[in-house]
């Protein structure tokens, strides 16, 4: 496996780490119902502002990662999401558990670019393959502890809700506990802040100057849209458009899961490349259209036709997540100078947060506009795909800067 033990550990951390989200994920609207008995309107305030909070998550961590020990911010980043879970039980004072949710967010999304980061360095060339293991062993953990917490709610009780809080948290404990245990990878970017040979213009190296590279994180905020097709976008459309039964909804999602388990892994043999992965935004492109179309299509169609082609869209829509995944992955760090790595990633991390917020309202608008809407999404989608494959073209075939002198020790 790309990475060694080190790579191995760190997957494993994975497993755990989504174990526990899981168990939180699939319960967290009803333990804050129930347990802390807030209103419907407070609590989509509460994971509004608490998925806005985590935005900054990213670009933070990744610009710390960049000035200190790798492992070390990650094992601090994993604590306080632990802490932050264990919070939500001490109380039920809603500016309490709005502050604690932030928290948890924050940390959330700095351990992902974190976590990206170390597979960076310690994969090298292999990074899109060790990052398709790292995915399928993390959806898998998801699905578990999914599964864990729907066994739990079978007792129906506040205990249950409280105790699967604590699961979430102590695996978060657990992961820190995994990381300890693994090495520091070298660090180009504090490499070359102990040399006075490399140019003081690559140390300084700011992703927030480089126009490029944030027009490429706008398309990629486009592109990950396919997350809130599963989440938000299918769901609706069954229920209140297609005449298809509602439980196709959950069946869909399985799927979906399913494919990512078992295909991540050999898809990612077609990105190994950078110039592959560029290739592969073309069949995400048309992924994405046939994927809309066949949404559409679906509410004019009876029960069973309309069956099929939402599961042709479901597997369309998987089968762009899996490729875009394998593309972002490799250009997110081909794009990114090896000196400010975890700042450039940092940054690049914002586009998968800041779709938690654009994406419900851009599936909602399509489901609003009737068939017509899941075209114009797909087309919209797809365009943004040719556009990123044309942004990225002379930034690739530039000359590479310049790294710093390998006799140079990393501190």
């Amino acid at each position: 496996m790309p990475g060694g033990s080190d790579g191995r550990r760190l997957v494993v951390a994975a497993l755990v780490d989504r174990i526990g989200s899981g168990l939180w994920a699939s319960v967290s609207v009803l333990y804050f119902t129930y347990v802390s008995a807030l209103t419907v309107t407070e609590i989509g305030t509460l994971a509004a502002t608490a998925g806005a909070v985590g935005i900054a998550g990213a670009p933070l961590a990744g610009r710390i990662a960049d000035r200190l020990p790798l492992t070390r911010v990650l094992v601090v980043t994993q604590l306080a999401r632990s802490l932050a879970s264990l919070a939500l039980l001490t109380t039920d004072d809603y500016v309490l558990l709005l502050a604690y949710s932030a928290v948890g967010s924050f940390g959330d999304r700095a351990s992902s670019v974190l976590t990206k980061l170390y597979a960076t360095r310690v994969a090298g060339p292999d990074r899109v393959r060790y990052q398709a293991v790292h995915r399928t062993v993390a959806n898998a953990g998801w699905a578990l502890g999914g599964l864990t917490a729907a066994a739990a709610l079978a007792v129906g009780s506040h205990d249950a809700y409280q105790w699967l809080l604590v699961g979430d948290a102590l695996s978060f404990v657990a992961c820190a506990l995994i990381v300890l245990r693994c090495g520091e990878p070298p660090s180009p970017s504090r490499r070359v802040a102990a040399s006075t040979d490399v140019p003081h213009a690559i140390e300084r190296a700011n992703p927030w100057r480089d126009r490029t590279y944030l027009a490429y994180v706008t398309t990629e905020t486009v592109l990950f849209l396919d997350d809130a097709v599963f989440k938000i976008g299918l769901p609706l459309w069954i229920a209140h458009t297609s005449t298809a039964p509602d439980g196709l909804a959950p069946l869909l999602m399985v799927l979906n899961n399913v494919m990512v388990v078992v295909l991540q892994v050999p898809l990612a043999r077609f990105g190994a490349t950078t110039p592959a992965a560029r290739s592969l935004l073309l069949p995400l492109s048309a992924a994405f259209v046939f994927g809309g179309a066949t949404m559409a299509f679906s509410a004019t169609a009876g029960p069973l036709a309309a069956t099929l082609l939402l599961t042709a869209s479901a597997v369309l829509f998987t089968l762009a997540e899996m490729l875009h995944a394998i593309v972002s992955w490799e250009l997110s760090v081909a794009l990114a100078p090896d000196t400010a790595q975890g700042a450039y990633l940092g940054v690049h991390g914002m586009a998968q947060s800041a779709q938690r917020s654009v994406g419900p309202l851009a599936v909602t608008a399509a489901i609003a506009s009737g068939p017509f809407g899941w075209a114009a999404f797909g087309t919209a989608v797809a365009l943004t795909c040719i556009a990123q494959h044309r942004l990225v073209r002379e930034r690739l075939t530039a000359s590479p800067l310049p790294t710093p002198p390998a006799s140079v020790g990393n501190p």
